[in-house]
C-alpha cells in the first residue's frame, strides 16, 4: 500500500542530508509518495527532487531560536495539511521538535537521532529539555548508535530501536593516486593523511593539527589534508599558521573518492560520532583508519581500525607514526576494513527497516 511520507530535516551539509536523500530515493522507488521539508539551501545541496520526491522549504533554525522555530512550525503545519500524510519522519532533535508540534495527532511520528548534543552551560540545559520533549513525543525513535538509544531511553522514549544509518555508496575515483598527488604537489614517497569532516568543534581537528606538528621531524614529513567547511575554518587556519603544522585545509570537496585514493592513512578525531560517514568510506576503500573510541565508532569498525582516546594528541601521534613505520600493519588494516564494510547494512537495508516501521505504525493507527 502506497504511503504518503513527509521527511523533515534541519540545516545539514553532510550526513543527515545524505541519509534523507537516500531514504527519499529508496521510498519513491518502492512506490511511496515522499515530501521532504527542510531549509531552502538543503535542496540545491542534496537534490531531493532528483529522487522523485517533492521539496517544501521549511526554515528550521540551526539552534534554539524561538522566533524562527515558530515560523517553521506554522509553515510545516500548512505543508502537512496539504499532503494527506500517512507518516512524519523527522531527522535530528530540532526537526523532531518542530515535527512533533506540527503533525496531526492521528499521524504517527518517527524521529531518527543522528547526533548527541555536546553543549554545556545554559545552552546545554536548554537542549536537554528539548531532547526530553522530542524523546517523549515520538511514537517510535530510531538511533544511529547504541549509546544514542540508551540516552533516548533515559529521556523517556517509548519505543526506541537501533537504526543504523547506511553510508551512501561512494562513487569510484575518477583520477588515480599519482594524478591526484601531482595536482596537490605531493611526491609519491611523502605520506599523506586525510580527514574529511565538517569544520566544527565536535570534530576536534585541532587535535590532529597539534599531532601533525610533532611529525615534522619525520623524513619525509607527512602531509595532513583536511577536506570540509564549517564555522571553525578560520580558527583552524590560524592554528595551522601559528604551529607551522604540515596541514592543508582544502575546503569543501566533491572529489572525496579521489582524495581517499591518494592518501595513506585516514584519520577521525571527533569527540563523538554515531556512524561516521568518512570512516565508512575509508574502510570500504581499503584505507587504514585511526579514529577516536567514541560513540558508535567502536561498534562500527570493530577490529578494523586503530582506536585512540578523544583529545589525546600523544595517543593519536603515536598511533599514526606506528602505522607509517609498519607497512604490513597498514596492509592488514586495509584488508580488515574492506571485510568489515561488507557486514554493514546497505542503503536498501535501511530503507527496508524504515518501510517496516511505517507499516507497523500505520497498522497500529
Amino acid at each position: 500500500m502506497t504511503k504518503r511520507v513527509v521527511l523533515v530535516l534541519a540545516t545539514s551539509t553532510g550526513g543527515v542530508g545524505n541519509h534523507v536523500r537516500s531514504l527519499a530515493r529508496g521510498l519513491t522507488a518502492a512506490g511511496h509518495e515522499v515530501t521532504v521539508c527542510g531549509p531552502g539551501d538543503t535542496q540545491p545541496r542534496f537534490d531531493f527532487t532528483g529522487t522523485g520526491a517533492r521539496f517544501e522549504p521549511v526554515e528550521i533554525a540551526a539552534g534554539p531560536d524561538p522566533v524562527r522555530t515558530a515560523f517553521a512550525l506554522v509553515r510545516l503545519c500548512r505543508v502537512l495539511r496539504g499532503t494527506g500524510v500517512s507518516v512524519v519522519h523527522a531527522h535530528g532533535m530540532r526537526a523532531g521538535l518542530v515535527a512533533g508540534l506540527a503533525r496531526p495527532r492521528t499521524v504517527p511520528l518517527v524521529v531518527t537521532w543522528h547526533n548527541l548534543m555536546l553543549d554545556g552551560g545554559l545552552k546545554g540545559r536548554v537542549y536537554g529539555l528539548l531532547e526530553r520533549v522530542v524523546a517523549r513525543t515520538a511514537d517510535l525513535t530510531l538511533c544511529a548508535s547504541s549509546d544514542l538509544a540508551g540516552r533516548v531511553l533515559l529521556l523517556g522514549g517509548r519505543d526506541v530501536r537501533f537504526g543504523p544509518v547506511a553510508a551512501p555508496v561512494l562513487s569510484p575515483p575518477t583520477r588515480d593516486r599519482e594524478r591526484v598527488r601531482a595536482e596537490l604537489g605531493v611526491s609519491d614517497e611523502r605520506p599523506v593523511l586525510l580527514s574529511v569532516a565538517r569544520l566544527n568543534p565536535q570534530k576536534s581537528l585541532d587535535v590532529l593539527i597539534h599531532a601533525a606538528r610533532r611529525w615534522r621531524d619525520r623524513d619525509p614529513v607527512p602531509l595532513v589534508l583536511i577536506a570540509g567547511s564549517g564555522p571553525s575554518e578560520a580558527d583552524l587556519r590560524r592554528l595551522v599558521a601559528a604551529t607551522g603544522a604540515p596541514v592543508r585545509l582544502l575546503g569543501h570537496r566533491t572529489d572525496v573518492a579521489d582524495l581517499i585514493e591518494a592518501c595513506d592513512v585516514a584519520v577521525v578525531t571527533s569527540r563523538w560520532e554515531a556512524r561516521q560517514l568518512f570512516a565508512q568510506e575509508a574502510l570500504s576503500a581499503g584505507r587504514p583508519l585511526v579514529a577516536t573510541a567514541v560513540g558508535g565508532i567502536p561498534e562500527l569498525v570493530g577490529d578494523a581500525a586503530v582506536l585512540v582516546p578523544p583529545g589525546d594528541v600523544d595517543g593519536l601521534g603515536a598511533a599514526v607514526a606506528k602505522l607509517l613505520d609498519e607497512p604490513s600493519e597498514r596492509a592488514d588494516l586495509a584488508d580488515r576494513g574492506r571485510a568489515r564494510s561488507t557486514v554493514w547494512p546497505t542503503e536498501q537495508d535501511t530503507v527496508d527497516q524504515v518501510v517496516a516501521v511505517y507499516r507497523e505504525l500505520t497498522g497500529r493507527a
